[in-house]
């Protein structure tokens, strides 16, 4: 499938199918720890980048085929809400099915009245918000012109005034930049302003494009959720299982989410042997031969080898 893939699986959003709206990778931000890699040329303008209604019928396939899910996640290769039209496609959505409907975004669209419009149909928005300082958002998520601190904060204020549903902000707390009792205490300021219905903290665990990007220690993730937790509900993830057991082809399916994002090979390994249990050695042979493909190629991050696509 072009648009849809998974489902993937995650503490957060259970069993969920990823619609992907942009051709890579287009978006607001250049962010220093993008699992898609560096942004090479800034998109802001909104556009319908590929056809709604063929994006919907992938939907709907995918909805046949896949059974006990728990989300249907409306996510970029970059910033979701450049994609003009998904409002349309959350509403067309919710008539086929009674799945709740997620949007993930980075928020730096959300000062626009348009686009907050949009996302009132979807059951949980989840913004990012990374500092609570201009200074650290700058640096963390390195914006396109025009684009500045205060105007995301104010989107994300005003969406919140004008919401129902659930807004998790996402925080991706990164060691050495973001994680000090300074800068926690000043996003604390920011999150008690908007007052969203949980913070879910996010770590980079996979490879970034700049080598300064690190995971945090336990002691500061710890140190994170008690200063985080005085002003609103704080969820530290644990990762999910990817599930390929109703894939009908696995290396298709395989492509689409590695595309997508960088997948840790022992992730990988236990979604292919939950394929094929009591065959021991089929794990390593269907791995050798997706390899063998040159589709892909390892590298390696704090320790840990990752399957990307080949460039």
């Amino acid at each position: 499938m072009k648009y849809v893939f998974g489902p993937v699986s995650s503490k957060r959003l259970g069993q969920s199918l990823g619609v992907d709206l942009l051709p890579p990778k287009s978006c607001t931000w250049n962010c220093v720890y993008c699992q898609l890699g560096k942004t090479r040329k800034f998109v802001t303008e909104r556009q319908e980048f590929f056809a709604r209604e063929e994006i919907l019928e992938e939907i709907r396939e995918a909805l046949e085929r896949h059974k006990g899910l728990d989300w249907i996640t409306f996510v970029g290769s970059g910033e979701t809400m450049l994609y003009k039209g998904i409002g349309w496609l959350i509403a067309e959505v919710k008539k086929l099915t009674d799945i709740p409907v997620a949007v993930i975004t980075n928020g730096s669209l959300l000062y626009l009245e348009e686009v907050r419009e949009e996302l009132l149909q979807a059951d949980a928005v989840l913004p990012s918000l990374n500092a609570g300082s201009e200074a650290l958002h700058n640096q963390i998520v390195r914006p396109a012109a025009g684009l500045t601190f205060r105007q995301h904060l104010e989107g994300l204020v005003a969406f919140r005034h004008e919401y129902q549903g659930r807004l998790w902000i996402e925080v991706m707390l990164l060691g050495g930049i973001n994680d000090s009792d300074e800068a926690l205490r000043d996003l604390a300021i920011v999150l008690k302003e908007i007052n969203p219905d949980m913070v879910h903290l996010v770590l980079p665990t996979r490879p970034a494009p700049e080598q300064e990007v690190h995971l945090p220690s336990d002691e500061r993730i710890e140190r994170a959720i008690a200063i985080l937790s005085e002003v609103t509900t704080v969820v530290n993830p644990l990762k999910g299982n990817m599930d390929l057991r109703n894939a009908p082809d696995m290396l298709e399916a395989i492509t689409a989410i590695v595309s997508r994002h960088p997948v840790q090979q022992r992730e990988l390994q236990k979604a292919i042997a939950d394929c094929f249990p009591g065959e021991n050695d089929k794990t390593a042979e269907v791995m050798k031969e997706m390899l063998a493909t040159g589709r892909f190629k390892l590298v390696e991050h704090n320790g840990e080898p990752y399957w990307v696509m080949q460039s």
